[in-house]
């Protein structure tokens, strides 16, 4: 079993229309429609009342495409992606011959195909989505062995089974896929996409299985072992995006692409540097934190400790932490004190007795967000909460100390960040009215900072008086040493055009056009 991430965010579900289309340089091109946001849609409406399901593999939207495509226009594959509210893309595939229809989200992030099968019976889930039919099939092949795949709040079990898949106008023959025969609890039944599609490294497949893309380079289908996404973020058009598979499309990107190198095969994961707040740094990533390009999930992950700094920075509604204000009400001045006089500020929290060890960021706080190494929960370091606030009391005080606030000042933005801790049902909500003068944040990725504005990481429902906005941002805390990470969703890939280069194991971004 490979390692998958367990993480909570929204489930935001869209609803998409595929229209196929070709084109006169070689390249298949399948146009992807975005319907408008619907405010009575079941699940907008959700999301509107703070109930948001939520769904690790769900929150996706994502289109592939060619940019300054690598070799032949001819070699390039390209799927077209839909939009709904921002927080979803997907396309359509199809299996076995003739090939069954799924509308499936392509996600970088897991590593398996999965769609529903005609055996789902007990399941409501199934009884809303397009279903696999082998009989159907005249290139099916029986395999049978069980596979299950736990996301954030839900999961799927069945069966592998093999048959061609057609991606595009590319068929991948003999393509090893997970039946789902259980698709248990309301989040896979009110979702529009019917399965997903796992871009990620084999490391983390669901039983070993090679992944479609995989198959695609093995069995010579695409010249250059490439494939690139463009999301467009404008919610009035219909095009939702683009995933390409062979290349880079230039028309979707400004500039040249930024590269990282892959710095662990199994999620498309990258070391990351400092995160900035309107311009300002916030030191949590000084020292350097992993970050991973997840398609498969709408929002923005990251440490708590940052977070509940963009949060305060932005004005978004949080949980007061009673634990926090308690640490720092008993012994900030004594942390300040001691930063001040330059102790290691790494020992400081278990010199005070309040950690049982040094030098650890991994905070934990009740969200179930680590990396499993066997597809259970990871056995990395879990702190109390009182070892947690003293340890995000230290990042904060030093953050202000090289600011060169006051002392007064710094204890006041402390309490202050004591009040704005991330929601730990993942939403926070903002005011409509103050988007327009809230900071910049900021991603230093291979020595560049990539720029969000508060336009691309707040995401809007609704329009006029009865308008609600959500931040982009929600907590997610990994310990060391495979963290802290950051997970860099569709609010980041949608500025950003990100090229997913298996060749060469690395990871690129460049301003989307």
């Amino acid at each position: 079993m490979g390692t998958k991430i367990k993480v909570v965010l929204f489930l935001w579900t869209l609803l998409f229309a595929v229209v196929a289309a070709g084109s006169d340089d070689g390249i298949v091109r399948i146009g992807l429609k975005k319907m408008k946001l619907d405010e009575n849609n079941r699940i907008a409406a959700r999301l509107e009342s703070r109930k948001g399901e939520s769904l690790r593999g769900s929150v996706r939207k994502h289109g592939f495409r060619n940019s300054n495509f690598l070799g032949d226009s001819g070699d390039t594959d390209i799927v077209g992606l839909k939009n709904y509210m921002d927080a979803q893309y997907y396309g359509e595939i199809g299996i076995g011959t003739p090939p069954q229809k799924f509308t499936v989200i392509f996600d970088t992030g897991s590593s398996n195909l999965w769609v529903p099968s005609s055996q789902c019976y007990f399941s409501a889930a199934c009884f809303f989505h397009s279903k696999y039919k082998s009989s159907q099939s005249s290139t099916y092949k029986r395999n049978g062995e069980p596979a299950a795949i736990q996301y954030g709040t839900g999961s799927i079990s069945g069966f592998f089974s093999y048959d061609s898949v057609k991606v595009g106008d590319l068929v991948v023959k003999d393509q090893e896929f997970i039946e789902a025969t259980s698709e248990p609890g309301l989040t896979f039944m009110v979702a529009k996409f019917d399965g997903i599609l796992g871009l990620g490294f084999q490391e983390i497949a669901v039983g070993n299985a090679v992944p479609v893309w995989y198959s695609m380079v093995k069995q010579g289908l695409i010249k250059d072992p490439v494939f690139s996404f463009w999301l467009n973020r404008n919610q009035e058009e219909e095009e939702g995006g683009e995933i390409v598979f062979g290349g880079i499309d230039p028309s979707h990107h400004k500039g040249r692409h930024t590269y990282v190198p892959v710095t662990r095969k199994g999620y498309w994961q990258f070391d990351m540097g400092d995160v900035l707040i309107d311009g300002k740094p916030t030191g949590y990533c000084a020292a350097g934190c992993s970050a991973i390009a997840d398609s498969g999930t709408s929002l923005l992950a990251g440490p708590t400790t940052v977070i509940t700094m963009i949060n305060q920075a932005i004005g978004a509604s949080g949980v007061v932490s009673q634990e926090c204000k308690g640490v720092v009400e008993k012994y900030g001045t004594t942390i300040m004190d001691l930063l001040i006089n330059e102790a290691h500020p790494k020992k400081i929290c278990s010199q005070m007795g309040l950690c049982t060890f040094d030098g650890s960021r991994g905070v934990s706080t009740g969200i179930e967000s680590v990396l499993d190494e066997s597809n259970s929960m990871s056995s990395g370091i879990i702190h109390d909460a009182t070892c947690a606030a003293c340890e995000m009391a230290i990042v904060w005080m030093q953050n202000q100390l090289e600011q060169n606030q006051t002392q007064e000042r710094i204890m006041n933005y402390v309490n202050e960040l004591c009040d704005r801790m991330p929601n730990p049902m993942g939403e926070s909500s903002v005011d409509c009215g103050r988007v327009s003068s809230m900071p910049p944040v900021s991603f230093t990725i291979g020595g560049r900072v990539f720029n969000l504005s508060p336009q691309e990481y707040i995401l809007k429902v609704g329009e006029g008086p009865q308008a609600q906005c959500i931040s982009g941002f929600t907590a997610l805390d990994v310990p060391p040493p495979r963290g802290p990470l950051w997970i860099l969703g569709d609010v980041f890939m949608g500025r950003y055009h990100t090229v997913f280069d298996f060749g060469k194991l690395r990871v690129g971004f460049a301003d989307a056009a």
